[in-house]
């Protein structure tokens, strides 16, 4: 009986063993592919990682986004000189522009995961309102350092391939955004779509 009961433990033991790396694997054995393009104009591939240990909300939130190709034809509607590119807000995709960045009332809100990593340049970040949970599917990927983002918004990834990509959509004419002062709205739309690849 007892040489059963430890079987039963041993079994159960490598079960959970195995069911931890194969996650593991699933999360860390992946990056994911940017695609940019500026009109007919391509600006090239970026390539990113994910942080599912740092951010393990955001990154899966991401990687199942990608998944049903819901960024595919989605913009980066902001681009400021300087900062950063935002984009992966739904209205991108077909509806006038005063409303892009403006997301779905319907949107999952993923609760913030801020973390000691830095906003450095290729930092991948959660883009939100002033409610720290309130992040969607939107993201900015930072042309540069940003220090006082850090603790503030919540870093899930970042570039490993293609910062060439980031300097071409950083010098993109802008103009006047829509709905506020800020002259950071492309004036040609920059496109993206996102698949995921092994390593």
């Amino acid at each position: 009986m007892v040489t059963r009961i430890l079987l039963l433990f041993f079994i159960f033991a490598l079960l959970n063993v195995n069911s931890y790396l194969f996650t593991k694997d699933k999360n860390n054995s992946y990056t994911y592919v940017i695609s940019v393009k500026s009109g007919n104009n391509i600006l090239g591939d970026i390539k990113i990682r994910l942080f599912p240990d740092v951010a393990p909300l955001h990154s899966k939130n991401f990687d199942s986004l990608v998944s049903i190709g819901f960024y595919n034809g989605t913009a980066f509607h902001r681009v400021v000189k300087g900062f950063m590119m935002q984009g992966g807000c739904p209205n991108s995709k077909n509806l006038p522009k005063d409303k892009w960045g403006m997301g779905q009332p319907n949107q999952k809100k993923i609760p913030a995961e801020f973390s000691d990593l830095k906003h450095k340049r290729g930092t991948i970040s959660a883009a939100r309102t002033n409610d720290p949970n309130s992040a969607t599917s939107q993201f900015f990927i930072c042309f540069k350092e940003a220090p006082w983002l850090d603790h503030q918004y919540s870093i899930f990834g970042e570039v490993i391939e293609g910062f060439e990509v980031l300097d071409k959509v950083e010098k993109v004419k802008v103009e006047k955004q829509p709905y506020s002062s800020e002259v950071s709205s492309p004036v040609e739309k920059i496109e993206m779509t996102i698949r995921k690849v092994s390593k």
